[in-house]
This record gives structure tokens, C-alpha cells and sequence, in this order.
């Protein structure tokens, strides 16, 4: 009868146990998810001034053509839902680099770098940008500790039990694009 008592007692300890495991992998697939949606929530608002930069920029310089319709495309490539991490870190990237040829399209012209409405978009984008280096590495820390769990033993059982899988980090693949274009609007 104690045997019967003691199997009784490891199999409700397995169980808490699992439960316990198992609601973890949830709160931090949850908390992955969620700090994604804040990114996101920044490059929406990313993508919402470039637009409007664009046009700042064009009332000045008219001939630069190419340039703009780069920036339109590379913000309609970026703006695009549905994209996983990975495919949204390489299409910000193609948009960081247009920007940065926009920029330098800017320097050319006195009266533009002057402008209040240019100063503004510019500051704005810039703490855009702040923002969004700050929720990528909030998302990656919980990708992070997400995926340490799955690999790690004996989350691993559990993981493979329920069907939870690594999540992506978003990050930058392309050298070029980790390097930040030289703008002087001095």
C-alpha cells in the first residue's frame, strides 16, 4: 500500500511539474509575441514619416527622382504585413538605405536643412529609430530566453510534447546595412 502511495505521489509531482513547465513556455511565447507587436508599433510609425519626409525633401530637390521612388518602394516593401522577423529586418534594411541616400540627396541643399518641417521629421525619425533599436533588443532577449527554454533539458521534453518551437530574432543579415549612413547637416 505504500508503494501505491508513492507512485501516486511522483505522478501528481510529473504532473505540477509539467503544468508548471508548460505554463512558462506559454507566458514567455506570450511575452515574444507581444514585445514583436511593439516593434511593429514602431516601424508603423517609421513608416508613417517617411512619406512625409519624402515630400519635404522633393518640394526641394524636383530632378531627384530615382531616389524618392526608392524610398516609396523599399517603405511599400517595409509596410507590407504578414512578414516574419527575419524578412522584416531585411526589408527595414533596404529602407535604412534609401533613407540614407535621401539624406544625402538632403545635404545638397541649404534652404532644406533649414527647413523647421525638415528639422522635425528628421528629429522624429531619429527617435524612431531609437525606439525601435530599443524594442529589437527587448524582443531578442525574450527570443532569447524563449529559445535557451526549448533547447534546454528537461524543458526540451516539454517543449517537443506541446509543439513549442524556437521564435526568430530580427536581425540584420546584410554588413552594409548594419552600418549606419554617414549624414552631416552641418
Amino acid at each position: 500500500m505504500t508503494g501505491l502511495w508513492i507512485v501516486i505521489a511522483i505522478v501528481v509531482v510529473l504532473a505540477i511539474a509539467v503544468a508548471v513547465s508548460y505554463n512558462r513556455f506559454v507566458r514567455q511565447r506570450n511575452l515574444v509575441q507581444e514585445s514583436w507587436r511593439q516593434v511593429d508599433v514602431e516601424l508603423t510609425r517609421r513608416h508613417e514619416l517617411v512619406p512625409n519626409l519624402v515630400e519635404t525633401v522633393k518640394g526641394y530637390a524636383t530632378h531627384e527622382r530615382e531616389v524618392f521612388e526608392s524610398v516609396t518602394r523599399a517603405r511599400a516593401a517595409a509596410a507590407a504585413p504578414g512578414a516574419t522577423p527575419a524578412e522584416q529586418a531585411k526589408q527595414e534594411g533596404v529602407l535604412g538605405q534609401a533613407l540614407g541616400r535621401l539624406f544625402a540627396v538632403a545635404e545638397a541643399y541649404p534652404d532644406l536643412k533649414a527647413s523647421t518641417n525638415f528639422l522635425e521629421l528628421q528629429r522624429q525619425l531619429t527617435e524612431t529609430e531609437d525606439r525601435i533599436a530599443a524594442g529589437r533588443r527587448f524582443y531578442n532577449a525574450n527570443v532569447r530566453a524563449l529559445n535557451t527554454r526549448v533547447e534546454s533539458f528537461p524543458s526540451n521534453v516539454i517543449a517537443g510534447m506541446f509543439g513549442f518551437k524556437q521564435a526568430e530574432y530580427f536581425e540584420v543579415q546584410d554588413e552594409s546595412v548594419r552600418t549606419a549612413p554617414t549624414v552631416d547637416f552641418s
